[in-house]
């Protein structure tokens, strides 16, 4: 048992991998042998109907709609801040709330009327910094 999951670990003999001519395609194994773990029957189960499901379009679709909600709260947290609140009272942070949602809409409506796409790259923190240093 690892992490908390119960399975079973199958090892094969070295001897048994070594020779083998399908050795490449089985296993990247730096002991020259494969090792399978398996799960209990019902959680194998699980997820084999979990897979099946996210081959559907229906999966798909709701799928897409999640990622782009988890899409807008990245970008609300990453421009406003909204991890952790500037003020203190409900009525204080619901506003600071309200303000980042309209500022997260009008950057949206701006790169979408100059027809410049959002950015999504990711700048590492060596680039950031490199970038400060030149500027």
């Amino acid at each position: 048992m690892s992490e908390g999951i119960p399975k079973t670990v199958v090892s094969f003999a070295a001897l048994d991998c070594i020779p083998c001519p399908f050795k490449p395609q089985c296993t990247t194994a730096k002991k020259n042998r494969r090792q399978l773990s398996l799960h209990p029957r019902q959680m194998t189960e699980a997820l084999r109907h979990a897979r099946t499901q996210q081959k559907t379009t229906d999966w798909n679709t709701d799928y897409a709609l999640r990622a782009g909600i988890e899409g807008t709260i990245r970008q609300a947290t990453a421009v406003t801040g909204t991890r952790r609140t500037r003020y203190r009272g409900l009525a204080k942070t619901h506003l600071e709330h309200i303000y980042s949602a309209v500022a997260v809409n009008l950057i949206r409506l701006n790169a979408w009327w100059n027809d410049r796409p959002l950015d999504r790259t990711r700048t590492s923190h060596l680039a950031r910094l490199e970038l400060t240093l030149t500027a």
